[in-house]
């Protein structure tokens, strides 16, 4: 903890701060009593709760510490220190197996935690697995090899105090600016914070000066990816593989890239050389499963699916990719093992969040609502506390898109930008119909499908600027400032990057939900692209969103109030954009498809400048990779399957009623 110094210089200790101080002397008693006091005033503090927790081991009172560390786990699922004092008690009580259960999954969630991987070795070493024990020993002595900068740089990364984190590794390196590992370590918290161009940067530097450091070649290959130069990390991808085509994890590496540039088959040809020097690997199966899904392969998704959760029973992610196959019905022995694998206490956060949505899932099919909500609701709360979302923060963002984007912004840029005609965006809320949309469309002859692209969102992030990690953005604002060519040049830099996705057609579909944030940033730098806002009734959208793990993103649908209100400040958004953009925008509700297939396929291909064609109605027999978690319904003749699930739940659902407020009232006005 830091210490504040007021106008006269007198050193003032917070609260916290004095525990921690006293509890390094060893006085503990003292130290309890002063961490109890601030918890008074901050009962949720993560920190604090850990303070109270190690002064209570300290002082022999092993289950008043296991039970502050379970409030503190309900707070922050993946704080793994806690889970590092859990192992201290097993260690304790003599229950070998429970503390290397703890050490291990502190170790997942924190991997600079020394103490834990010592204490598996002693584990591991004292059962007679030897070799498992000197794994853990390498790792132990990599971190106390490291400068102490960069290990405490290292634990401020996986607590989340990225700011500290920053200051550390910054500090280190101007003294030792060729240091690859304090380079590695700045360029996560980049890629963390967003900073995808500095941590390009720096990860390209370190694989220049070391570049038979696999693990700094594996981060550039991940950083590429997230910059969506989907080409070049391919390239790396390949050149790392070829290194040692052998290698197992090269050859995953290779086949998740092959797969981001739509070479299923190439991915799935090296998932299967995988599985042969690594038979029932559960996290191949499980990418393995994906792949399938993508290329409409249900039956072997389901196949693969299955060995993963036969091969590892709390495999979490394999049993949610059968529930977002959304047409899959789980057997009465499959919900059985998912409730025992749930109620284990050492099974992950990420594993526990999918074995609820999947149970959710379940229980939802087999007509017990009530069970079903538990665990929708379980599973949200859990990745709700993962993510520290804050709606208010979200809201205020989209405040600023509607004061700075106002009509004088356009009319000061008036015809700047890139003329390609190309893009059609799809915008809206995730479960809104976008994939049914893009499904439609892709079915034309002239459009290309491609995914969720995520090109506009990282062009919106680099404008925000070095002033994010203070809490402040550049953007909006710097629309106003920036010169006519940046406009053009941001254009034609999303059609060259999105090119990869394409396959010839004239124009291609970009259904990133989240880019109707940044309208006034798609009009400038492309100001003849088309955007569609694929809109459906809120509560159907909502609890739809509420259901459905995401790959990643998303964080606004994990609870009801904060998918509620996120919904409300689209609405007002997008009326905002209607206003300023008048026609820039056609709106296609998602029950005027279901009531009017036809009617509204015209309406859309009017819009976008193309002829009609019949096959746009026989969409679901259209041939193509989808990735989304409607890629099943699609796949079929239009249906209203979905489109009043809600109401079975409506009973649980006032919080999210009273977060759509208005937006409930005014849908469709």
């Amino acid at each position: 903890m830091t210490a504040q110094v007021d106008s006269s210089n007198a050193l003032k200790i917070d609260p916290f701060g004095q525990a921690e101080a006293l509890m390094r002397q060893g006085r503990f008693d003292a130290a309890l009593e002063a961490a109890r006091g601030a918890l008074a005033e901050r009962p949720d503090d993560v920190d604090g709760l850990f303070l109270y927790a190690v002064c209570q081991r300290y002082l022999h009172d092993a289950g008043g510490a296991e039970a502050t560390l379970k409030k503190l786990l309900t707070r922050a699922p993946d704080f793994g220190r806690a889970l590092q004092e859990i192992g201290h008690l097993r260690k304790a009580q003599g229950d070998g197996r429970g503390a290397l259960a703890a050490y291990r999954l502190a170790t997942l969630y924190n991997p600079a935690l020394l103490a834990s991987w010592r204490a598996q070795a002693d584990i591991l070493r004292g059962g007679g697995r030897e070799g498992e024990a000197q794994a853990a020993l390498a790792e132990a002595r990599r971190l106390a090899d490291l400068p102490k900068e960069l290990f405490a740089a290292a634990n401020h990364i996986y607590e989340g105090k990225l700011v500290k984190a920053e200051n550390l590794c910054r500090a280190y390196l101007q003294k030792n600016p060729r240091d690859v590992e304090g380079m590695r370590l700045l360029a996560d918290i980049g890629m963390r914070l967003g900073v995808m161009d500095d941590a390009e940067f720096l990860l390209e530097s370190a694989v220049a000066f070391e570049p038979e450091n696999a693990r700094l070649r594996l981060d550039y290959i991940q950083c590429l990816r997230k910059r969506q130069k989907f080409e070049r990390a391919l390239g790396e991808a390949r050149r790392l593989h070829e290194s040692d085509p052998d290698n197992p994890l090269y050859q995953s590496h290779y086949a998740i890239e092959r797969l981001q540039t739509g070479d299923v088959e190439g991915a799935l040809s090296l998932f299967d050389r995988v599985l042969q020097t690594v038979p029932d690997d559960p996290a191949t199966l499980v990418s393995r499963g994906h792949a399938l899904k993508t290329c409409g392969r249900q039956d072997d998704a389901i196949a693969s699916y299955r060995a993963a959760f036969r091969a590892q029973p709390d495999a979490g992610d394999a049993y949610y990719g059968l529930a977002n196959l959304k047409t899959y019905r789980f057997t009465d022995d499959e919900t059985a093992e998912m409730l025992r694998q749930a109620d284990r206490d050492d099974v992950t956060v990420g594993a526990r969040i999918s074995l609820s949505f999947a149970l959710g899932k379940a229980f939802e099919d087999a007509g017990d609502v009530a069970r079903s909500f538990e665990f929708y609701d379980r599973g949200n709360a859990l990745k709700r506390a993962q993510s520290r979302y804050d709606a208010d923060n979200m809201s205020a963002e989209l405040r600023a898109q509607q004061e700075q984007c106002a009509p004088e912004l356009f009319a000061r840029h008036e015809g700047v930008g890139c003329d390609a005609p190309d893009p059609i965006f799809i915008v809206g809320l995730p479960r809104a119909g976008s994939t049914l949309l893009e499904q439609i469309l892709a079915s034309h002859s002239q459009v290309d499908g491609t995914l969720e692209l995520p090109n506009i969102l990282s062009l919106a992030q680099g404008l925000r600027g070095r002033r994010r990690m203070a809490g402040a953005s550049a953007y909006p604002a710097i629309l106003h400032d920036l010169e006519a060519e940046k406009f053009a040049e941001f254009g034609a830099r999303y059609i060259e990057e999105t090119r990869i996705h394409r396959a010839g057609a004239p124009f291609f579909i970009d259904k990133m939900p989240n880019n109707f944030r940044h309208i006034g940033l798609i009009r400038l730098i492309l100001p003849r692209a088309k955007i569609i806002d694929a809109r459906r009734e809120p509560m159907a959208c909502c609890f739809s969103g509420f259901k459905q793990l995401f790959a990643e993103g998303q964080e606004f649908t994990y609870g009801l109030k904060e998918i509620g209100a996120y919904y409300r400040d689209y609405v007002a958004l997008m009326r905002h954009w209607d206003e300023v953009l008048p026609g820039a925008v056609l709106r296609v509700q998602h029950e005027d498809v279901l009531d009017d297939l036809e009617g509204q396929v015209r309406r859309m291909l009017d819009f976008c400048g193309l002829p009609f064609e019949a096959s746009c109605l026989d969409f679901h027999k259209t041939e193509r990779s989808v990735r989304t978690a409607s890629s099943e319904q699609v796949r079929r003749p239009i249906n209203r399957d979905g489109a009043a699930q809600w109401r079975k739940f409506e009973a649980y659902l006032n919080p999210l009623r009273e977060a759509l407020g208005p937006a409930l009232a005014e849908y469709r006005a």
